[in-house]
C-alpha cells in the first residue's frame, strides 16, 4: 500500500469513527471486538476464520474495509467491502423505505350542535381532504351548558358528516361522549395514501 493510501485510510477510519454514532450501524475495522471472525471477501469468497487484525490486513491489501455484518454469528461474520459506499447505499435504502411508508395522522375537527351552513361546509371539505390524504379524522361536537340536554342534535351533525364524506371515508366506531364532547372517528376508505409524515 502506498504512503498516500495509508494516510488516506487512517483519516477515513478516524472520520468514520467520529461520525458513526448510530447504534444500528456495524462495527468497522478496529471497532470489531470479537476474538475471531469469519471473513468473506468482496467477491463473496469465504477466506475463513481469522482474527480481526488478520481480516483488517486482508482488507487493507484490497484498499477496502472489514465490516461486521452479522455480529451474532458464531463466529461473527465480517465482509471486506467499501464501507463508505456500503453506508451510502444503506442510508439510501432507509430513506426510500421511509418514503414508501404510510403514516396516518389523527386530525381533529370541532363543531357545534347548531353549526351554521358556511362553517359546516368549510369543515366538511377539510374532513374530506384529510380522509383523501389517508388520515384519520376525529369529529368532535362540543356542547355548552343546556345543550347537554339535546345530545341528539350532535348525533345528527355526525350522521350528516358521515353521509357527506362517504366517498372519502367512513365512521369507524359509534359516537361516544367524553365530557362535554361527542366524538366519532372517521377513517379513510381503502386505497387512500397518507401524504404527511406527521404522527399522532
Amino acid at each position: 500500500m502506498s504512503l498516500s493510501s495509508f494516510f488516506y485510510r487512517q483519516i477515513f477510519v478516524e472520520v468514520t469513527h467520529i461520525a458513526r454514532k448510530l447504534p444500528d450501524e456495524p462495527r468497522v475495522n478496529e471497532e470489531i471486538t470479537a476474538a475471531e471472525v469469519l471473513v468473506i471477501d468482496n467477491d463473496g469468497t469465504k477466506l475463513g476464520v481469522m482474527t480481526p487484525a488478520e481480516g483488517i490486513a486482508a482488507a487493507e491489501e484490497r484498499e477496502l474495509d472489514l465490516v461486521e455484518v452479522a455480529p451474532d454469528g458464531k463466529p461473527p461474520v465480517c465482509r471486506i467491502l467499501d464501507f463508505g459506499k456500503y453506508r451510502y447505499q444503506q442510508q439510501k435504502r432507509d430513506k426510500d423505505a421511509r418514503k414508501k411508508q404510510k403514516v396516518q395522522a389523527l386530525k381533529e375537527i370541532k363543531m357545534r350542535p347548531k353549526i351554521d351552513e358556511h362553517d359546516y361546509d368549510f369543515k366538511t371539505k377539510a374532513i374530506i381532504k384529510f380522509l383523501e390524504g389517508g388520515h384519520r379524522v376525529k369529529v368532535s361536537i362540543f356542547f355548552r351548558g343546556r345543550e347537554m340536554a339535546f345530545l341528539d342534535k350532535g348525533r345528527e351533525v355526525i350522521d350528516r358528516v358521515a353521509i357527506d364524506c362517504a366517498a372519502a371515508g367512513k365512521m369507524d366506531e359509534e359516537p361516544r361522549m367524553e365530557g362535554r364532547y361527542m366524538r366519532a372517528l372517521f377513517v379513510p376508505l381503502s386505497g387512500s395514501s397518507a401524504k404527511s409524515d406527521s404522527k399522532e
